[in-house]
């Protein structure tokens, strides 16, 4: 005599795994979106506090931006170095 399956597939319960399982990934996915989007703004807080204490010249918006987004391509120490590499030439 066959042995019948021990439990029959319910494709009611697999469907409902499928959709937790889903939604549990969309929540992953926002949260590595959010660390990932903290981490790349990790440095804000301390630049300006540097900032807050050394007195700058008067430069154009374009400047600015030049070196803000200088720092976000290449990092801090990049651009700190090659800054450095300037004066003492």
């Amino acid at each position: 005599m066959a042995r019948a399956a021990s439990k029959p597939d319910d494709l009611t319960a697999a469907k409902a795994r499928r959709d937790a399982l889903a939604a549990e990934l969309a929540q992953a996915e926002e949260q590595v979106r959010s660390a990932e989007h903290a981490a790349r703004d990790a440095g804000r807080p301390i630049l300006q506090a540097a900032l807050d204490r050394v007195k700058i010249a008067a430069m154009d918006r374009a400047d600015a931006r030049t070196i803000a987004t200088a720092i976000g391509d290449h990092g801090g120490k990049a651009v700190a170095d090659h800054l450095a590499s300037i004066a003492s030439a």
